[in-house]
């Protein structure tokens, strides 16, 4: 039967008929890949219904299987296992998806599993699964951390993997990689229960592993026949008994390779499984239809000429007023935890009749009121929501009618998806306001635009060899059923981040968690699993177990402290290191409100209601996001345009900063670096500008200063932001026509970034969190977690016994690997040493600090002055550089 004459289809096309809709074509498509037993990746736009293209593709396949009882057929086991990066997007995943089951008469059960889950629900789906379950990767290996999963997984038709290009490129995306070959393996692996693993247990039983091999080899060739007897052609009968994996991704610049690391784990088992169906590749479906996208600026008053981060936007936000009040709902998107609670207040002062219909949403604030925020967001009980990247993701909050962006988002992918929390509906125009924090920012505004009319769209690269997710991982297995070690070597290997990994390695790995590896083997804390006579792989220590199932999971981050009212109630978390520097008394901003800290007890913050108009706003680390590779190419395209009559109204309305740069300086085109040096009574200055990103710069200033350094012996102080970088020193630097072309080579760049750079500090540092992955820091009970500096002093010592007794551990090596592709972003930085050889260096000597200069000379002094000290002093540089040009 033809698909589109199936049951199943006719039932879905009449509902959807019922309410005035029609399927995509994209979703079409999608429904009959299910239908085929085929996997994929669905890529459309917010909006668009990428969650119906799965979902009702499950539906119509169940439908097809029982056409006469699919309304009253209760309990069939777990159908559809929903992956979601976040908790948030669960319960407005099932809230859909009930409807739908509501509306069709059907029986089937939707379950949310999360950190959020309480206890009863959790036992309600021991007992009986449902035939739907959202959930996050972390709660997916916890429950592959259960004795009996393979009886969870055994009815599982599909998986779909939600928001894939979120997941993508971090270690969350590896533990989705590692779960899916685990449910591959599962599903078609012929695993003989006669069949002995154990060598030693093999020898003593020699003639039954030959029996037993025998009635193994009969198995396949059963199963062989079978398979052969079921294969048809690919268009004429749906192959159901195949596990099928859609992926739903937002557009993203390397589709092909996401679907690649997504279906790694099938790609190869027709050749290694006679139960497995032939695996066609998976399909890409893209939906042909076109987000219109509507990018406002909100343009200051009068532009100034001498920039600096962060304090515009708050000038602004009389304007972000207005907008908020001329739209039905609106989402403030600020790009840090931090200046949304100063957004929230500067909101609120200017707009006090917003009381109760503005409300702020970010990961710091507790549970309860953030579930609130997405509820009220849903009635339209609330007029805008101030946030932080915790909305950034596909929860459908249809009554939102614009967007405003505060500050650079960094990237086009980003800023597409923000975008598109607007117009979430097909056919409507997304609407979205960018509000600059400083003047220099609007050009990223107009690369942005330019980027969007183009599709360039960032790649999420995928993760290699994380080494410490997968020792987590083999934990995991080791407590619920134990497993053979040749076969999840074979499952592992067949996925995309452990393809490159080879037997010693993996085998160094199961060492690590038996006996602690080559260093460790003294310590009984590192003696985790037993191999038993069977040669399964077990953790049998109680304790061990359950200090594991509570550390699942891979995002590590500084310890948080709940902060409580001393009369009971619950705020949000912050973070240690900022609270570790405050005094008793002091006045300091969470959740919209300003609080007092009374003390610090049991790791809880305990603070008492403030009336103060004066508060420190919290900081919280890793805010600062770095230029995207794709937005620092527009961003140099677009200063070509800085004087040839610019079509963009931020570039017109740039036009007397550029001149006072040109008049100061230059304003460099894309095929040009510029580096200026300037002489001020704070010392000599050299600002280069390679328009590359934050992380690439601070590379940067450390390898040139280094090359400097052997011309003459010179020190330098650094600071950075995402379009250039300065080196000062108390003496002339020796950058000259001579030899500026020769200090930005790639010769020797690898062993130049190893002398520059710290790297194994910086190593030493990122060890830590990789140890936490890995089981071999314990963070403490819930309640208890050990501080900061204690978990850093264990990963210190650890990173020092590995380094000097076990130097090929593969910790290690990942450390100081992450260090050169993330933090020190080498291939970029390479790319950008080649792109300057090919460019035109232009170095200029102004007599006093320029526009493009000044935003990184404020940086510099940041530091070590509070805000209103720093705002004073620069007002003060500001006067003196505008009489002085």
């Amino acid at each position: 039967m033809h698909f589109s004459k199936s049951h199943g289809y006719k039932i879905i096309t009449q509902w959807l008929a019922s309410k005035g809709h029609k399927p995509f074509q994209f979703q079409e498509e999608t429904w009959q890949q299910i239908h085929l037993g085929n996997s994929g990746l669905v890529n459309a736009p917010t909006g668009f219904g990428k969650t119906f293209s799965v979902f009702l593709g499950a539906l119509i396949s169940f439908i097809n299987e029982h056409p006469k009882d699919y309304k009253t057929r209760k309990k069939n086991g777990l159908q559809l296992l929903w992956v979601t990066p976040l908790r948030a997007l669960g319960k407005d995943i099932a809230r859909a998806m009930e409807e739908v089951i509501t509306e069709l008469g059907m029986s089937w059960q939707i379950g949310i599993r999360n950190g959020d889950t309480d206890t009863n629900e959790r036992q309600r789906q021991k007992r009986s699964m449902p035939e739907a379950l959202i959930i996050t990767p972390e709660s997916l290996h916890l429950l592959l951390a259960q004795k009996g999963y393979p009886e969870v997984f055994s009815a599982l038709k599909i998986i779909a993997i939600d928001e894939w290009h979120e997941l993508l490129g971090s270690k969350r995306g590896v533990q989705v990689e590692l779960a899916i070959s685990r449910l591959v393996g599962l599903k078609y692996q012929v695993v003989s229960k006669y069949q002995v693993v154990s060598s030693k247990y093999q020898d003593k039983n020699k003639q039954a592993t030959i029996e037993n091999q025998d009635v193994s080899s009969k198995i396949q060739d059963e199963n062989q026949q079978q398979t052969t007897k079921e294969q048809t052609t690919p268009n004429s009968k749906p192959q159901t008994n195949n596990l099928i994996i859609f992926g739903i991704s937002a557009t993203i610049g390397n589709l092909e390779q996401a679907r690649d690391v997504l279906l790694s784990s099938l790609s190869s088992y027709n050749q290694h499984s006679p139960s497995a169906m032939p695996f066609a590749g998976g399909e890409i479906i893209t939906a042909k239809l076109k987000k219109r996208i509507e990018v406002e600026s909100v343009l200051p008053a009068e532009i100034e000429k001498f920039p600096w981060a962060g304090h515009l936007g708050l000038n602004l936000a009389q304007q972000v007023v207005e907008i908020i009040r001329a739209n039905t709902t609106t989402l403030v998107f600020i790009n840090t935890r931090g200046m949304s609670e100063r957004w929230y207040q500067t909101l609120l002062n200017l707009a006090p009749d917003l009381a109760g219909a503005l409300a702020l949403h970010h990961g710091s604030i507790e549970q309860e009121l953030r579930i609130w925020v997405e509820e009220a967001l849903h009635t339209t009980k609330l007029k805008a929501v101030v946030c932080t990247a915790s909305l950034d993701l596909g929860v459908d909050f249809r009554p939102v009618e614009t967007v405003i962006q505060v500050g650079s988002p960094k990237g086009v992918a980003r800023f597409l998806q923000r975008a598109g929390r607007s117009g979430h509906q097909p056919g409507q125009v997304s609407k979205i306001h960018f509000v600059p924090t400083h003047s220099l920012e609007l050009v990223e505004a107009a690369a942005l635009k330019e980027a969007i009319k183009e599709n360039i769209i960032e790649s999420r690269e995928p993760r290699f060899l994380s080494f410490d997710v997968l020792i987590q991982y083999l934990c995991t297995l080791a407590i619920s059923e134990g497993f053979d070690p040749d076969q999840i070597f074979h499952e592992v290997k067949k996925t995309y981040c452990f393809a490159e990994m080879n037997r010693d390695e993996f085998d160094q790995l199961l060492l690590s968690i038996v006996s602690g590896g080559a260093a460790l083997q003294v310590y009984d804390d590192f003696k985790k699993v037993e191999v038993g006579e069977d040669g399964i792989y077990r953790m049998r220590n109680r304790r061990m177990a359950m200090r594991h199932r509570m550390h699942i999971g891979t995002i590590v981050s500084d310890p948080m402290l709940k902060v409580k009212f001393v009369s009971g109630g619950y705020i949000g978390v912050i973070e240690e290191y900022f609270i570790s520097r405050l005094e008793p008394g002091t006045v300091f901003t969470l959740a919209g409100r300003n609080v007092e800290l009374v003390m610090i007890k049991d790791m809880t913050v305990l603070v008492r209601k403030s009336n103060s108009s004066k508060s420190i706003v919290p900081s919280w680390q890793g805010g600062r996001m770095p230029l995207s590779s794709n937005l620092s190419t527009m961003l140099r395209r677009k200063f070509n345009e800085a004087f040839n009559k610019p079509k963009d109204v931020e570039l017109q309305v740039l036009q007397p900063l550029f001149q006072l740069q040109e008049q100061l300086s230059h304003v460099p085109k894309a095929d040009e670096l510029l580096i200026e040096q300037i002489e001020t009574k704070d010392g000599f200055h050299l600002f280069v500008y390679p328009f590359e990103g934050r992380l690439v710069h601070e590379a940067m200033a450390a390898i040139l200063a280094y090359r400097i350094s052997r011309i003459m012996p010179i020190t330098f102080s650094f600071a950075m932001n995402d379009y250039g970088f300065e080196l000062l020193s108390d003496q002339p630097i020796p950058v000259d026509d001579s030899n500026v072309y020769e200090l930005f080579a790639t010769e020797n760049l690898f062993s130049d970034i190893q002398k520059s750079v710290n790297s194994t500090e910086m190593a030493r540092r990122k060890f830590r969190e990789i140890a936490v992955i890995g089981g071999l820091i314990f963070q403490g009970y819930p309640g208890e977690h050990k501080k900061a500096r204690h978990l850093q002093s264990s990963a210190s010592l650890l990173f020092n016994v590995f380094t000097e007794y076990d130097s090929n551990n593969l910790l290690i090596r990942q450390a100081y690997n992450e260090v050169m592709e993330q933090q020190m972003e080498e291939f970029r930085l390479r790319q950008m040493l080649e792109r300057v050889q090919n460019s035109k260096i232009i170095l200029t000597f102004p007599k006093q600090l320029t526009p493009f200069c000044f935003p990184i000379k404020v940086d510099s002094i940041r530091e070590n002055m509070s805000s209103e000290k720093l705002e004073d002093r620069i007002k003060k540089m500001q006067a003196q550089l505008e009489r002085g040009s």
